[in-house]
């Protein structure tokens, strides 16, 4: 293996094809739609983990504790659980949206002519050099990066001090 090689991105490009292929199969027609499903199937082990994790540390004694204060089954979920299990939640979307937001491969394979999304657009002009709207990009991605991670950091801090 030559040095830098990196096996996720061979991975990704036999999920990139393995996606292509079953569309093709089924009939789908390449476009928004077929980015949208290859998005969800491939980030939903980013989600499941924190809010897996999330949903371990809840015990079943709140609920039955809700149950017990006459709250139907609805209401102890609205009312108890969704909020224990928001910051699960909203890693799980964090982490998901920000390998989606990332992902040039599979966007490539799977999206039909004349459709554009961002990495494939930047992909484009990069091939053409780089210019100063991409440098902008860049540093407003980065920027919402870091002020995410920062929001994330703030969160998960008072959620433990509770």
């Amino acid at each position: 293996m030559a040095p830098g090689h990196k096996i996720p991105h061979s991975l990704e490009i036999v999920t990139a094809v393995a996606t292509l292929i079953f569309f093709n199969a089924i009939g789908f027609t390449r476009g928004y739609m077929t980015i949208l499903v290859a998005h969800i199937a491939f980030c939903i082990p980013f989600a499941y983990l924190p809010i897996s994790a999330r949903m371990q540390g809840i015990e079943d004694s709140y609920e039955q504790a809700a149950m017990d204060l006459y709250a139907t089954r609805r209401q102890a979920f609205t009312k108890i659980l969704m909020p224990l299990m928001a910051p699960g939640i909203i890693s799980g979307f964090l982490l998901a949206f920000i390998v989606s937001l990332d992902d040039f491969i599979i966007t490539n394979f799977v999206k039909g002519a004349g459709v554009e999304t961002l990495p494939t657009a930047i992909f484009g002009s990069v091939k053409q050099g780089i210019k100063p709207n991409i440098m902008a990009i860049s540093t407003m991605l980065l920027s919402i990066s870091i002020v995410m991670v920062t929001i994330s950091y703030f969160v998960s801090k008072s959620d433990n001090t509770k």
